[in-house]
């Protein structure tokens, strides 16, 4: 009964749960009725189920809200990781869908979002979702980790490199009003001397939830490419990541992108 709840999105319980209080939602309720009041998240028809089984236990509504509520409290400790996939499907062999999972982290995130990535295409639609929760949230902090590089054999000059991205990104890339705070690795850009590149892939959450991927932020990557990744709901995790990233620009390995 409770794996089905465990598993909605925290934005999805806090709803569930305001939403029984209110007394806008029955127990017995169908998918639909879910949808409606949680949004399109995955695992409605097992929450469904489980909802049902409180209600033919007897459960009042108002204590199963608060009971649903008290799940945030379970949720902050380890949970099995999520295996996260693109590419074809493979009949009898469940995994979450990377873009579904990407859109969903960035679409609900309350308070912060970390997002790096090696690779980025299309700008206005890989920055969509992160743009829009911008608008709605104007609490939440938004940090992009992006790669610079420097093409072989090119020798323009390293602030004329960043000049030329800060550029294209802000006015052709970036499709929000909101602006998040952007960094990139300048080891990348040194002319014959040692290089370093900003590969990592992933999503950190509310600090909260860790979303590692082999992904980039291209169409390809989330769609159609072999890609592997885990979701991990694991409060300590998450926040070390974040620790992490963190650290790397309080320490100037990570410089930070200029406006226009």
């Amino acid at each position: 009964m409770i794996e089905p709840l465990l598993a909605l999105p925290p934005h999805a319980r806090r709803r569930l749960s305001g939403a029984l209080a209110a007394g806008a939602l029955p127990l017995t309720c169908t998918a639909t009725a879910l949808r409606s009041a949680l949004g399109n998240v995955e695992g409605l028809d097992a929450a469904v189920a489980a909802l049902a089984a409180l209600a033919r236990a007897g459960v009042p509504p108002v204590a199963a809200a608060e009971w649903v509520r008290s799940l945030d409290r379970v949720a902050g400790h380890v949970r099995a990781p999520e295996l996260v996939c693109s590419g074809p499907e493979i009949p009898g062999h469940h995994a979450r869908d990377t873009r579904r999972v990407y859109e969903e982290l960035l679409g609900s995130a309350e308070r912060s979002l970390w997002i790096s990535t090696f690779a980025f295409f299309d700008g206005p639609r890989a920055f969509e979702f992160v743009a829009r929760r911008m608008e709605e949230r104007t609490a939440l902090r938004v940090t992009l980790l992006l790669n610079i590089q420097r093409r072989p054999r090119n020798t323009t000059a390293a602030d004329h490199l960043v000049r030329a991205f800060a550029d294209q990104f802000w006015k052709r890339d970036w499709p929000g009003s909101r602006r998040p705070a952007v960094y990139y690795d300048p080891r990348s850009l040194e002319e014959g001397g040692p290089t370093g590149v900003l590969h990592a892939k992933g999503v950190v959450a509310d600090e909260e939830t860790l979303f590692l991927t082999s992904a980039n932020l291209t169409e390809a990557a989330l769609d159609r490419n072999v890609e592997l990744g885990l979701l991990v709901r694991d409060r300590q995790l998450a926040a070390t990541v974040a620790q992490r990233f963190q650290a790397l620009i309080d320490r100037a390995v990570l410089a930070a992108l200029p406006g226009e």
